[in-house]
């Protein structure tokens, strides 16, 4: 597309030069020969003419398909010039205020009447958001150098993944190492309990990730230790120390570290670790690409809940560099026999009331049937809230799924559990980890479906007394009287 920049200011004419000559074939009209003379020196294509006559205009080949851009910086009759590009047959205007503005706060309604399709644009505008982001890039560009040092003159590092490592751990484990430089017999990407989901299994595998078991004892072999996807209070003070935390989650209280980058406005962890990349200037190869592609697809529900530009940003940047046959082949969370169990359990516990679902599937093998539980459920239509609650090893562990919209999850699980064990989340999805003679303790020695009505109740307090505070006053009162 072809654009005409009448503008005055050199600095204004360089930047919008810069801004628009990929995308547009762009020539600037001028009043001054001598900047006519310095920007065609630069290979920046300009003319000279009077911006109030119109045989400048035709001079300038000036058809109604054009995209016209005035600078307006204050000292100028902005009229002449916008009357003269209407009679040449300009329709496509905007004006860039890149001054005082005078012309927009006095009469912007004249111009619009002599050119109806006229736009107003503020050069601070477009280049804030430009500024900004190469000012967030440097930021985390120092952040990331500063790391890397801390980090390279050490023999051994442990990577360090929640239990039951799910796609945005794995693929957060692997981009770390790779910002670290390190290779597997370096940096191990540990976990103190493996992947066993099957569609995590079949990540690890298609994509060659191995994720070692450690224990607590080993800890303290390792001359670095960072986690991702996690914290370190998830560890309940088994780590001796940490060295880098990078984590989407909202933040916890209670530990200390060397360096920490922790967004819970962001909706996966790998989404934080591609800004890292990009802010170095990594090279993403096409494995890392689809394992992180693939990691923010998980953890947003493919954008359908807690997600922002940024993730956005990271799926447009990793999209055409990762492998979509390989991702195909990894999605979708397989229905098996054993999933179907733990569904049918939790039913046979369930109860239904307010929209609200509870169930407990009892004692379980697997930590990860139980969040998939709370997934399959909240598919049951009048359903808005699901907890479901099982016991693995002697820790009793409840998920919680909602619909997004509704109220916050980790602060339900925070406020029920978080003095008695692990708890915390998202609004959407949450997530406690406490041990079973904890909550039998606080909540009494039930059946499985005296639990499943016990956190129903919990759940249903909850949210009458977080909508009730955000009553208004009047509001309180009248809901008393």
């Amino acid at each position: 597309m072809r654009a005409l920049a009448v503008c005055r200011d050199e600095l204004v004419i360089r930047t919008l030069h810069k801004v628009l000559s990929e995308t547009f074939d762009i020539e600037f009209l001028v009043e001054s020969r001598p900047l006519a003379r310095r920007l065609v020196d630069d290979q920046i294509a300009a003319s000279v003419g009077d911006p109030k006559r119109i045989d400048s205009y035709l001079r300038a080949d000036l058809s109604p398909s054009t995209c016209v851009i005035v600078e307006d910086d204050g000292r100028r009759g902005l009229k002449g010039v916008v009357t003269a590009i209407r009679d040449a047959g300009g329709s496509l205007l905007y004006v860039l205020h890149a001054g005082a503005r005078p012309s927009r706060r006095k009469k912007p309604d004249d111009l619009k009447a002599l050119v109806p399709e006229l736009t107003h644009l503020d050069l601070a505008d477009l280049l804030s958001v430009a500024l900004t982001t190469e000012l967030d890039r440097a930021l985390t560009r120092a952040r990331v150098q500063q790391y890397q040092r801390y980090f390279a003159d050490v023999d051994r590092v442990l990577i360090l993944l929640h239990n039951e490592p799910d796609p945005d751990a794995l693929a957060a484990g692997l981009a770390l190492r790779t910002l670290l430089r390190r290779t597997r017999a370096t940096a191990i990407i540990g976990a103190m309990k493996g992947v066993t989901r099957p569609e995590n299994l079949r990540m690890a595998e298609l994509l060659d990730i191995q994720v070692e078991t450690v224990t607590a004892e080993e800890f303290a072999a390792f001359d670095r230790i960072a986690t991702v996807d996690v914290q370190p209070h998830y560890f309940e003070g088994l780590l001796p120390r940490v060295d880098l935390v990078v984590d989407h989650h909202p933040e916890q209280a209670g530990y200390t570290t060397v360096f920490k980058d922790i967004r819970p406005d962001y909706g996966s962890t790998c989404t934080i670790l591609t800004e890292h990349m990009r802010a170095v200037d990594v090279n993403v190869s096409e494995r890392m690409a689809t394992a992180m592609l693939y990691a923010i697809k998980s953890d947003t529900l493919f954008f359908a809940r807690h997600t922002n530009r940024s993730d956005l940003d990271a799926f447009t940047f990793l999209y055409p560099l990762a492998d979509a046959a390989l991702i195909r082949k990894m999605e979708g969370a397989e229905i098996t026999l054993e999933r179907l169990e733990h569904v049918t359990r939790a039913l046979a516990t369930s109860r239904l009331e307010e929209q609200i679902l509870s169930a407990f599937v009892g004692e379980t093998t697997r930590e990860d049937f139980i969040p998939y539980t709370a997934d399959f459920l909240l598919q049951v239509e009048g359903v808005r809230w699901v907890i479901v609650s099982g016991i693995v090893g002697g820790q009793f562990i409840v998920s919680v799924r909602n619909l997004g919209y509704s109220r916050n999850a980790g602060e339900f699980v925070k406020a029920c559990f978080g003095d008695i064990g692990s708890a915390g989340g998202h609004r959407a999805l949450a997530k406690a980890v406490l041990p079973a003679e904890r909550f039998r303790a606080k909540y009494g020695d039930l059946s499985g479906v005296g639990i499943a009505a016990r956190l129903g109740e919990l759940a249903k307090d909850f949210l009458a007394d977080t909508l009730n505070s955000d009553k208004k006053p009047a509001e309180k009162a009248d809901a008393k009287s």
